[in-house]
């Protein structure tokens, strides 16, 4: 049973979060980062979707750089999984290769070409209607 937690944001700034099980997650395994796929896997009409990132269902993220699926440790100045350091210093941190399996558990997209649609706010009851 495969099921994904996917983050899709577009270049307004506005995301939106959804869950992908089973027949629907099926076309995602095997992508790496940076692939482009068609939206419609997403339920989207239009545009392209660019897979950027993600973690396992341990938190360690992946790195686009990274080659396969393991979990490997790797020596790193900067980059996804690094916070601040010193200058000149590095460390070796735990990260997930760019291939996604089963073991991913949230993938991070971005919507190319599109924007995400706008939603729809409920009407507001007025305030002499309530009294």
């Amino acid at each position: 049973m495969v099921e994904f937690k996917v983050v899709i944001s577009d270049s307004a700034g506005r995301s939106t979060s959804q869950e992908l099980k089973d027949k629907s997650a099926q076309p995602l395994l095997g992508s790496k980062l940076g692939d482009v796929l068609d939206s419609s896997i997403f339920g989207f009409k239009e545009g392209k979707i660019k897979l950027t990132g993600g973690s396992d269902k341990s938190g360690t993220p992946m790195r686009s750089d990274l080659h396969g699926a393991t979990k490997k440790y790797v020596l790193m100045t900067r980059g996804v999984g690094m916070r601040n350091l010193a200058p000149g210093e590095r460390k070796r941190k735990l990260v997930r290769g760019n291939m996604i399996t089963e073991e991913i558990y949230q993938l991070n997209c971005q919507l190319i070409d599109a924007k995400l649609p706008e939603k729809e706010q409920p009407p507001a009851e007025s305030a002499e209607g309530s009294k």
